[in-house]
């Protein structure tokens, strides 16, 4: 593994594009630490640590630290992240399915790619300043009334700070988003990915700071030390099975048989190989936790307010007061509807992204067809049914990717800034971008008959796919 990565560094092409990347990362991890004028930081901190991350606000703050590659829980010039971007893109990517020009356009090829990246990049602009001005609006009014903004700026200067912010906000995002588009073109790997995976790992410092001043060797639980070593133990034990389990289903892939029609030209025969069309397991990937833990911060948030409008007594009162503990972060009911809600949009994502009626017509096309199958309407069902079964067991890993950190912090009384590191959306992210990272490493060492990180000489394994 040394010895590969060493590699790394003796090809000049590569030691280039990775020395990129990094820099890269390291000007967003820079940017991240200026401040929005005329907000008072103290305050901003105070608040940061005291709120509870298991309240609807809490765990908005929470969710979009991690997906966005900002922070809601302080005032800098990245709060936002590369969210309005990662919207814009998901927006059109969902009507390229229902809207026939940008179907068309979609099928062209890069230059069909490239105009839908551009449009992608003019409703990120839009999409920047709405988001900015819920969070300057929140800034003023504060959690509890109180405003997070300097006196001065409350008053005299309350114009100048709203243009302020609304345009530090909108060009930090804009900045990450041609960030992000330097690393796809000069670096190497996904650019918004490793933005928001340097977004969270920047958190486990924090996270590691806080186990160790929670952590009592004694055994004798007091004040805030309330984890022993036995629950040390069986974090670590939880944190190997689940990136193990995430690596597993990012790999997986069920196989599909394909035999090419034979030609014969003369006294030549040409074709007839034998190949496979791998279909992914979990072929929605992050995004149907992205999308059930994105609506399932309504409720709470929801429900909360109606509970302090209905009075205090009374069995409608009553009823929200239940649901809206039932709602909670670990509660039974809420458990529930997200794994629902996963199964929900992870078939969804899954009618969205795959064409089984396009792929048998593809592979009727190039003289492809699956062996016993008739090729046309029978390949296309078969290629339907067999997705159906696997987004099933892909869907129910998802789930429990999910509800482990919740489990863990309901159950043993973790703190949820800890149990986060255990899954969720954030280890499915960083699982996924890793490997890819590492793939695409060893894809240019093997090129150059350097040893990958699988094997020690030029003809070192390729990481593939399991096959199920």
């Amino acid at each position: 593994m040394f010895k590969s990565f060493l590699n790394i560094f003796r090809v000049p092409e590569l030691r280039n594009k990775v020395l990129f990347t990094f820099f890269m990362l390291l000007i967003y991890r820079i940017g991240f630490w200026v401040p929005l004028p005329g907000v008072d930081q103290k305050q901003m901190e105070e608040i940061a640590k005291n709120q509870d991350d298991t309240s609807a606000a809490g765990r908005i703050a929470s969710y979009v630290s991690i997906f966005s590659g900002g922070s809601l829980q302080q005032s800098s010039i990245f709060s936002l992240g590369i969210m309005p971007y990662i919207s814009s893109s998901i927006i059109f990517q969902l009507l390229a399915t229902v809207v026939p020009s940008l179907e068309k356009l979609q099928k062209e090829g890069e230059t069909g790619r490239k105009k839908i990246q551009e449009w992608s990049r003019y409703v990120t602009v839009p999409l920047c300043m709405i988001q900015a001005v819920f969070l300057l609006g929140y800034m003023t009014t504060g959690p509890s009334g109180v405003p997070l903004i300097m006196p001065i700026f409350q008053r005299t200067y309350a114009t100048e700070f709203w243009l302020m912010g609304l345009l530090s906000l909108t060009a930090g995002s804009i900045f990450l988003m041609w960030l992000g588009e330097q690393i796809d073109e000069y670096g190497l790997g996904n650019g918004v990915s490793l933005v928001i995976l340097a977004g969270i790992v920047a958190r486990m410092p924090g996270a590691i700071a806080d186990l160790a001043r929670q952590t009592t060797l004694t055994g004798q639980t007091s004040g805030i030390k309330q984890i022993t070593p036995a629950k040390i133990a069986f974090l670590i034990g939880c944190f190997v099975f689940v990136v193990a389990g995430s690596i597993l289903i990012t790999q997986a892939q069920r196989r599909i048989t394909i035999q090419q029609a034979k030609h014969t030209r003369g006294r030549r025969v040409y074709g007839g190989q034998r190949q496979f069309l791998p279909l992914r397991v979990n072929h929605g990937g992050v995004m149907p936790i992205i999308f059930a833990q994105s609506l399932m911060l309504f409720p709470g948030v929801i429900l909360a307010k109606l509970v302090g409008i209905t009075g205090s007594s009374g069995w409608f009162h009553n009823g929200l007061q239940w649901l809206n503990g039932e709602f909670k972060r670990g509660a039974f009911i809420y458990l529930l509807t997200e794994a629902a809600m996963i199964y929900f949009f992870a078939y969804f994502w899954t009618t969205v992204q795959f064409q089984p009626k396009e792929m048998a017509n593809q592979l009727r096309d190039y003289g492809s067809f699956i062996p016993g199958l008739r090729p046309g309407k029978r390949t296309a069902d078969y290629l339907e049914k067999v997705m159906t079964r696997i987004t099933y067991v892909g869907a129910a890993f998802l789930c429990v990717i999910a509800v482990v950190p919740v489990i863990i912090t309901s159950g043993l009384g973790i703190d949820p800034r800890i149990s986060a590191f255990l899954g969720g959306t954030g280890l499915l992210i960083v699982v996924s971008v890793a490997l890819d990272m590492i793939q695409r490493i060893e894809a240019n060492l093997l090129m150059r008959n350097y040893g990958g990180f699988l094997g020690g000489g030029g003809g070192g394994k390729r990481i593939k796919g399991r096959q199920y």
